[in-house]
């Protein structure tokens, strides 16, 4: 299994959106070949940071089937 981390500055005042934004993406990502869970975590410390982990099979889903994707 291999572990993609993803830290997401977002835009100061843009939070909201993003939000609303990654509920459609993570039904994209969720759907994809090799794709096994992912988090998104909001940062205490920091409002418009956020950590996105994603589980993939192989690095090649990651790489190859999702970066490559149309979708992406």
């Amino acid at each position: 299994m291999v572990l993609e981390v993803a830290i997401l500055d977002v835009k100061i005042g843009e939070e909201e959106n993003f939000e609303k934004a990654f509920k459609v993406a993570q039904k994209i990502i969720s759907n994809m070949d090799g794709y096994v869970s992912h988090s998104l975590q909001k940062c205490i410390e920091n409002n418009s940071r956020y950590l996105l982990t994603v589980n993939w099979e192989t690095l090649e889903d990651h790489t190859v089937g999702f970066r490559e994707s149309k979708e992406y």
